[in-house]
């Protein structure tokens, strides 16, 4: 569950170094990074409201492992139009 996976990133597992999600939302796609511990996040909190109905949810906590590396998820340094989603499979 989208709960249990905010717990682990800070409070139930060593995963801190922010997290994100990503899903489709009707015809158009909806990304969120942040830095911050998932579970200290204002961002999961409102996502944990927000009924997700998506057939496509990708969601990443993460440890840093490198005090080198300023990013807080992958992608979060490139620019929103380099991000490439793939497109919905039709289905049969």
């Amino acid at each position: 569950s989208f709960s249990g996976l905010m717990q682990r990133g800070g409070r139930t597992g060593p995963h801190r170094d922010g997290w994100g999600i990503a899903f489709y939302d009707g015809k158009g796609c909806r990304t969120f990074l942040d830095p911050r511990a998932s579970a200290d996040s204002e961002i999961a909190r409102l996502l944990r409201r927000y009924s997700i109905k998506s057939c496509s949810v990708i969601c990443h906590i993460r440890l840093e492992l490198s005090a080198r590396i300023s990013h807080s998820a992958p992608g979060a340094g490139r620019a929103a139009a380099d991000i490439r989603t793939p497109r919905p499979v039709k289905q049969k």
